[in-house]
Order: structure tokens, then sequence, then C-alpha cells
């Protein structure tokens, strides 16, 4: 098959994740350098092990932006450190998103997609699958309208400037995470212990857990919104896909989060993540050494049918599904809610419009004209 990296942008990488599941769910892989974790033991295992971590042990921050606001960003992430302080901080930021109300943020959402639809012509999809999501988490952290606007534009820089393959020009934009720190520090500084949004959830529930120190706090606030970014376009793109395939309308909120949770299974936005080896890991026979690392394949577990029967079945209200596209364990993403709020909302609110799904390529078992960005890990279809 094609390797699973390339995997990413084709028009139905499902049949040889399967073969991966069946006949090779934890190997490795000389043309990639790494192990490949595919099926829901291994990728369990992994993503729980404290013997790998999520960057690797000589390289915590990327090396092109080492020294920049974005490098400064990235090294207090939660998502992308490890160990105790990690997991303390963690804690602070799952709590803070605990405060965020899905059906508000979904409100939001819906204003922000009629806005988006009101100047007419054709669709908007990069805006309603890029802009609208991050304005939305902007809005959220308590910035108006222009400061909504203008962080959803910088998150796109930041976001751009950290991947390995980053090109010089995509490095340059580091500079754009000064910005957004200082777009959110205000609201972050001035947050009061009885206000309402994400900021002040992160500075009250740092209080209650003893955290002190503001820079990692303003950092996860950047982190708010970049996590948003790329995984949500993706699952606003395949959530329109899968309707265009003939997947039945959902009518009601509550149907709108079922069907938009299947689409995270079943065609997931971020397909895969990496682990890198501070320890020797062992996985049934296979020893993975300090130093290598291991490709975890989330779309590929997702569709294991030792964890969800009939796996390759779009069923939106699957009984209890295992989903690992948000991850698991430590570094589990709490914002999974939030994101599948905001899909459902931009993609119904859409519809509402009168757009009919049946104008797009349907991909996976339709016509593969579907197109895809050329990124290594998230599935975000071009429409």
């Amino acid at each position: 098959m094609t390797n699973p990296i390339e995997a990413v942008r084709l028009a139905d990488p499902y049949p040889g994740y399967a073969a991966l599941v069946a006949e090779r769910p934890f190997a490795f892989d000389p043309a990639l350098s790494a192990w490949v974790a595919a099926d829901a033991a291994a990728v369990r295992a992994v993503l729980g092990s404290a013997a790998l971590r999520v960057r690797p042990v000589a390289e915590p921050v990327p090396a092109g932006i080492v020294g920049t606001p974005a490098g400064e960003v990235f090294g207090d992430l939660v998502r992308m450190t490890d160990g105790g302080l990690q997991q303390h901080l963690k804690g602070v930021v799952v709590e803070a998103l605990g405060t965020a109300d899905p059906v508000y943020a979904a409100r939001l959402a819906a204003e922000q997609t009629r806005a988006s639809l009101a100047t007419g012509g054709e669709v908007p999809f990069e805006e309603l699958m890029f802009a609208v999501p991050a304005r939305v988490v902007a809005a959220l952290c308590g910035l108006d309208a222009d400061g909504s606007a203008e962080a959803a534009r910088l998150i796109g820089d930041f976001v751009q400037c950290i991947p390995a393959l980053a090109t010089p020009e995509q490095q340059a934009a580091a500079l754009a995470a000064a910005r957004l720190q200082e777009l959110l520090g205000p609201g972050l500084e001035h947050a009061g212990a009885a206000g309402n949004g994400l900021l002040a959830g992160l500075v009250r529930a740092a209080r209650e857990a003893s955290w002190t120190r503001t820079a990692p706090l303003l950092a996860n606030a950047v982190g708010f919104l970049s996590q948003t970014y790329d995984a949500t376009a993706g699952l606003i793109g395949n959530t329109l896909l899968a309707l265009a395939r003939g997947e039945e309308t959902p009518k009601t909120p509550a149907a709108w989060e079922r069907f938009v949770r299947e689409v995270a299974r079943h065609d997931a936005p971020v397909q895969n993540t990496r682990r890198f080896a501070a320890e020797p890991f062992r996985h049934g026979a296979a020893e993975v050494a300090p130093g290598e690392q291991v490709l975890v394949l989330l779309a590929a577990a997702n569709r294991d049918p030792a964890v969800n029967p009939d796996p390759h079945a779009f069923r939106p209200g699957r009984e209890a599904p295992v989903v690992f596209t948000f991850g698991a364990a430590a570094h589990r993403c709490p914002g999974g809610s939030l994101a599948v709020a905001i899909a459902g909302a931009v993609v119904g609110t859409l519809l509402d419009s009168g757009f009919d799904p049946a104008r797009l390529p349907s991909g996976l078992a339709g016509p593969a004209e579907v197109t895809y960005r050329r990124l290594a890990n998230a599935r975000i279809p071009v429409l």
C-alpha cells in the first residue's frame, strides 16, 4: 500500500489501514524509519506508555522555531510536553475547557457562519472550515469581533510554522505567536474569579490548582486556538463529504452531535500522531529502542473490528464507540466536545442556507475527485 503518511491524502486510505490492522498491527517500517502502530491494542499501548514521549528527547521544540515567540509558546503547550509538571498544567487546561458551553459555542458558530454566507457568491469553504472555528474560540476567550478576526488570521501562521517540514517562509511567521499573546494577555491578566469564558476558567482553575506561572497559561490560551485550527477544519470538511455520499441529514442538535462524532471515527480529521522512545518500549514481541519513533495510526485503530463492530459502516449513534481521533491517556484532547459542537453548527447552518451537499464530490465510496491538503497527519479536503 501507499505509506501511511501519503495515505492521509488518498481518496480512500481505509482498505490500506485495514490491511495493516489485520496483518501488521505493530511493526517496523523501514521506508519510514519508524514503528507503525495500527490496531487498537497497539495504539492504546503506545499512547498510554510513559516510555514514549510526544517530542524527541533531544529536540523538545522544533529546531526551526527555537528562540522565537512560537518556540516559547510551543515549549509550554501541554500537548507537546510530558511529565509531572505537564500533568499539573494539563489538569488546569482540562478544567478550563470544561467551563466552555458547547451549546453557546454552537450558537456562536452558527452566527459566524451566517455572517460569512451573507456576502453572497460562492460558498467560502476555506473561511467556514478554518476561520469560523478560530473566531468562535477567540470569542470564547473574550476577544471582540476585530480581535477574533485577527486571531483567526494569526493562528493560521502559527500552525504552519511548527511542522518539521515547514519552509523558511512559514517559519518566519513564528512572530505571529507574539501578537497572539498580546491579544490574549490582557484578558488573562484581568480575568476575574467570577468571570465567564475560557480565560476566566483558566485563571480560576490555575488558582484552585496552585499554579502560579503565567507564561504557560498564556501559551495554552494560544493552544486553544491552534488545536482548533486543522482538526476542526477537517471535521467540517469530512462531515460535508459524508453528507455528499448520501448519509441521512441530522434533524436535531443531538442527531448532529451523533453524526459528527461518527465522522470523527469513520473519516478522522487527525489521522495519525507520533511518539518518541525515551526508554525501551515493548509491545508483544517487538521492542522499540530509545531514540526510535512510533507512527500512531489513529484512523486505522478507529476502524479496528476488535473495538468497533462493522467498523467500515457509517453508523451515527453507535453504542459506546471507541474513537482515537482525539487521542488517549495523558494527551487526550479535552476539546473534542467543543470541536464537535462547532463543526455540527457550521455544517447545519450551511445546509439551512439552502446549500446542497450533493454538489460536492463524495470521496471514499464515491468518485475519487476529492483532493486533500498536503499534510502529514490532518485529513482536510479541498472544497
